[in-house]
C-alpha cells in the first residue's frame, strides 16, 4: 500500500489551475513552437551540411518527430497533466524516473526562450538602422551590453504575459501564430515564382555531395530544433478544456502543417540560391545575409518589401516561441516540486491558478543562459540533444503504463505501439549521438548536477511530503546515459574528442540494437501495476482538487 503524501496542491482551497484552453489554443500552443526561429535560419545549416540532400534531413526528422508526435498524443489523451513530459515517467517510474524526464525537458525548455530572444536580436541586427542605433551586437555576433539589456526586457515581457495566465498565452499565441505560417508560405510563393533555379539541386556535388553522414549531420544543427516543440500542447495539458478529445488532434495538426511549411522553405531556399555560388560547394551558399538568408534571396529576387516582412517576422516568431516556452518551462518545474523533486515553492500558484515562482526562475535562468551562451548557434545543438533524451522516456513511459495500468481510458492510441514506440527511443537516441559527443558529455554532466539538486530537495523535505524512491525502476537510466556517451565517444559524430573508430552504418546498426536492450529492459523495470495506479489515482485527485469542480473543467479518477 502507497502511502498518500502531502502536496502543495492538496488543499481544496488552494489557487487553482484553470481547464480554458480548446482545440485550436493548443494547437497554436504546439504548431506556435514549432514555428520559431528555427525556419529563418533551419534550411541554410542543413544546406551547408547536407547540400541538396537537406531535404531528406526534413523529411527523416519529420517521420522521426511524428513517431514520438503520436506517442505523445496516447500519453496526453490519457494523462492530461501539466509539465506532462516530467509526469509520464514518474507514473511508470516513480519520483526519481519522473526527475530524470521533467530534469531535461526543464533544461531544454529553459534554454530555448533566451535562444530565440537572441534569434530575434541577431536577425534584426542586418537592419542598418538598427546596426547603427542599437547596438545589439558585437563583431563576433555575440550580445553587448545593449543586447542584452534588450534582450532582458523581452524576457521580461515574456514574463507578464505567463503571469498574467494561460489563456492570455494561449490567445496572444494563437494571434501570432496565424502571422508566423502565414509569411512563410508567401516566402515560398515569392521565391518560387521569382527566383527559382532547378540546376541547383544536382550543384556544387550532385544531390548528396557529403553522403548519408551529412544528411544524418544535419538533423542537430537546425533541423531538429526547428521541428520539435509539438509536446508543448502536452506541458499545458493540465489545463486544456477537453484535454481527452483535443490534445492529440492538436499534436498531430501542428505537426502536419509544420512539416510541410518546412519542406516547402527549403525546397524554395535551395532553388532561390545563386548558381555562381554554388561552383565551389555548399560550404557558403550565400555570401550576404548569412544570419538574414531569406531577406537576402528576396531583396535579390526584385521582392524587397518581403525582406521587411521577414525582419518583422524575425521578431514575431521567434519572440513568440520564445514567449511559450518560458511558459512551458514553468510547469515542467512546478510539476518537480509538486512532485518534491525540486523544491515546494515551486508548485505554488496565485490566485490566477498560475505556477508564479516557476516562472520568475525560468526567467532568472534564461537570463542567466544568456552569459555562457550569448549566441543563437551556441545552443542549438545541446538543446536538440537534450530534447531528444526528454523525447526517449516518452515510448518507454507509454508501453510501461500500459502494461501497468491497461484499464485506463486512451481517447486517442497510437498505432502499432509495439513497433511505434521502441522505433521512436531507438529514433530518439540516434538523434543524440548524431548531435556529437562533444554535446553528449555536457548534457549528462548538466543531469548529475541535476541530480545532486534532486538529493539536496528530499534532505531539506520531511519525510512525510516526499514519496518514497523506487530505485530498482530506474536502475536503466545509468547504464544507458552512460552508453550514449561511450557510442558517442566511439563514433563519428562530433567537433571534439570522438575516436571516429566505428565504421559508417555499423555506427548506426550499435546505436540501434543498444536502444532496443535498453529499451525493454527498462519497460521490464518498471513499478509493479499497485504502486503505478497508486499513482495515477494519487495525480487524478491532484487535478480534481488543483483544478476544481466537473462543471470547471475538473477531472476525477477513472
Amino acid at each position: 500500500m502507497v502511502k498518500p503524501v502531502q502536496t502543495a496542491t492538496s488543499d481544496a482551497s488552494s489557487p487553482r489551475m484553470r481547464r480554458s484552453v480548446g482545440f485550436y489554443g493548443l494547437m497554436f500552443v504546439s504548431l506556435g513552437s514549432i514555428i520559431g526561429s528555427g525556419w529563418l535560419l533551419g534550411a541554410l545549416k542543413a544546406a551547408k551540411v547536407a547540400g541538396p540532400a537537406s531535404l531528406v534531413s526534413w523529411v527523416l526528422t519529420a517521420i522521426i518527430m511524428a513517431t514520438l508526435a503520436l506517442v505523445h498524443a496516447e500519453l496526453g489523451a490519457a494523462y492530461p497533466v501539466a509539465g506532462g513530459t516530467a509526469r509520464y515517467p514518474a507514473l511508470a517510474y516513480g519520483v526519481l524516473g519522473g526527475f530524470f524526464g521533467g530534469w531535461v525537458a526543464w533544461l531544454q525548455a529553459v534554454a530555448l526562450a533566451p535562444v530565440e530572444v537572441e534569434a530575434s536580436l541577431e536577425y534584426l541586427d542586418n537592419i542598418a538602422w538598427v546596426k547603427e542605433h542599437l547596438n545589439l551586437l558585437s563583431p563576433g555576433g555575440t550580445l553587448t551590453a545593449s543586447g542584452f539589456g534588450w534582450a532582458t526586457l523581452l524576457m521580461a515581457i515574456f514574463t507578464m504575459i505567463n503571469l498574467v495566465g494561460v489563456k492570455l498565452l494561449s490567445e496572444s499565441n494563437g494571434a501570432t501564430v496565424v502571422w508566423k505560417v502565414a509569411v512563410p508560405l508567401v516566402t515560398v510563393v515569392v521565391l518560387l515564382s521569382l527566383r527559382f533555379h532547378p540546376g541547383n539541386f544536382t550543384a556544387g556535388g550532385g544531390f548528396a555531395p557529403y553522403g548519408a553522414h551529412g544528411i544524418f549531420a544535419a538533423l542537430p544543427v537546425g533541423v531538429v530544433f526547428a521541428l520539435q516543440g509539438f509536446e508543448q500542447a502536452v506541458q499545458v495539458g493540465g489545463e486544456a478544456k477537453d484535454p481527452q478529445k483535443d490534445l492529440s488532434r492538436a499534436i498531430i495538426v501542428a505537426m502536419v502543417i509544420g512539416t510541410i511549411v518546412y519542406l516547402l522553405l527549403e525546397v524554395a531556399f535551395i532553388g532561390a540560391l545563386d548558381p555562381a555560388s554554388l561552383l565551389k560547394g555548399w560550404a557558403d551558399p550565400i555570401t550576404q545575409g548569412s544570419f538574414g538568408p531569406y531577406a537576402t534571396l528576396a531583396t535579390l529576387a526584385g521582392a524587397g518589401w518581403l525582406s521587411y516582412v521577414l525582419y518583422a517576422d524575425a521578431f514575431v516568431s521567434p519572440a513568440g516561441t520564445g514567449m511559450l516556452y518560458l511558459g512551458t518551462s514553468a510547469r515542467i518545474s512546478y510539476a518537480m516540486g509538486r512532485e518534491r523533486a525540486l523544491p515546494k515553492g515551486l508548485a505554488k500558484l496565485n490566485v490566477r491558478g498560475v505556477p508564479v515562482w516557476s516562472i520568475v526562475l525560468s526567467f532568472v535562468v534564461g537570463e542567466i543562459a544568456f552569459l555562457p551562451f550569448p549566441s543563437w548557434q551556441s545552443l542549438v545543438s545541446v538543446i536538440t540533444s537534450a530534447t531528444a533524451l526528454m523525447y526517449a522516456f516518452a515510448p518507454v513511459s507509454m508501453i510501461a503504463l500500459r502494461k501497468r495500468d491497461p484499464d485506463r481510458a486512451r481517447p486517442y492510441r497510437a498505432p502499432m505501439p509495439n513497433v511505434l514506440a521502441p522505433a521512436g527511443f531507438c529514433a530518439a537516441n540516434l538523434i543524440i549521438y548524431w548531435s556529437g559527443f562533444d554535446v553528449t558529455w555536457k548534457i549528462m554532466i548538466a543531469i548529475v548536477i541535476g541530480f545532486v539538486l534532486f538529493l539536496v530537495a528530499r534532505a531539506t523535505t520531511s519525510k512525510l511530503s516526499r514519496p518514497p524512491v523506487d530505485w530498482k525502476a530506474v536502475t536503466w537510466v545509468a547504464p544507458w546515459l552512460a552508453g550514449l556517451v561511450v557510442v558517442g565517444w566511439l563514433g563519428r559524430y562530433g567537433e571534439s574528442g570522438n575516436l571516429n573508430v566505428l565504421p559508417e552504418w555499423i555506427d548506426l546498426l550499435v546505436v540501434i540494437v543498444f536502444s532496443l536492450g535498453i529499451f525493454y529492459w527498462a519497460v521490464s523495470l518498471a513499478m509493479d501495476s499497485t504502486k503505478v495506479k497508486a499513482a495515477v489515482e494519487r495525480e487524478a485527485l491532484e487535478l480534481a482538487l488543483a483544478q476544481g469542480p466537473a462543471e470547471e473543467g475538473g477531472v476525477t479518477s477513472r
